[in-house]
């Protein structure tokens, strides 16, 4: 159920991710706000989520994760190229 809130959240910023990259960024995301191990990770996502400051963080941690993505992306098809 966390993946389906994860999934919201990403429709409400309209990025799109495949599923290796989603578990990715969700397995980070729990754990830079402390989510892992919540009784209820999805309930807690989705609270801090209805929060407008908790909300500002986490878009901005999915902005700053998108981006690294794509530098890392970006140095991997370097690599792969020579």
């Amino acid at each position: 159920m966390s993946r389906a809130v994860l999934e919201a959240i990403l429709n409400a910023m309209h990025v799109w991710l495949n599923g290796h990259e989603k578990e990715q960024l969700y397995h980070e995301l729990i754990a830079y706000f402390g989510l892992i191990g919540a009784i209820n990770e999805c309930q807690a996502l989705e609270y801090a989520w209805q929060d407008p400051y908790n909300r500002q963080e986490i878009e901005q941690f999915i902005k700053a994760w998108l981006q690294w993505r794509r530098k890392h992306r970006k140095e991997e098809a370097i690599i792969g190229v020579v």
